[in-house]
């Protein structure tokens, strides 16, 4: 965005678009979305129908279009994980203390 002399200001990003926008719920939304990223990939990658995908997953097949589209609000990120483990994918949480460096602990969520 320009300042008042007519040059670029360039901001760098938080890592988190949702907390960037100031979203509440930030770092679960972002956690959903990467754990959704990963489950979409994971069937698209396999091949899976909607419906294939669905009795795989224990739901129905709008849930899954719901999860293809990434509308998230009907699902939790341990639903999300439960899915993963249903797909044959461990799912690991690690816990550390944050580096002194960053102001804010954060959630990361990283497919392997």
């Amino acid at each position: 965005m320009p300042n008042r002399s007519g040059k670029q200001t360039v901001v760098r990003g938080s890592g988190n678009v949702f907390a960037d926008l100031g979203l509440s719920g930030a770092e679960e939304k972002q956690t959903k979305v990467r754990l959704a990223v990963a489950l979409n990939q994971i069937i698209q990658k396999r091949c899976l129908s909607q419906a294939a995908a669905a009795r795989l997953l224990g739901v129905n097949q709008p849930k899954i279009s719901a999860l293809s589209n990434y509308q998230l609000g009907g699902f939790s990120a341990e639903r999300l994980m439960h899915f993963l483990n249903a797909l044959d994918r461990d799912v690991e949480i690690v816990i550390r203390k944050k580096p002194q460096s960053r102001k804010l602990a954060r959630i990361n969520v990283r497919a392997a």
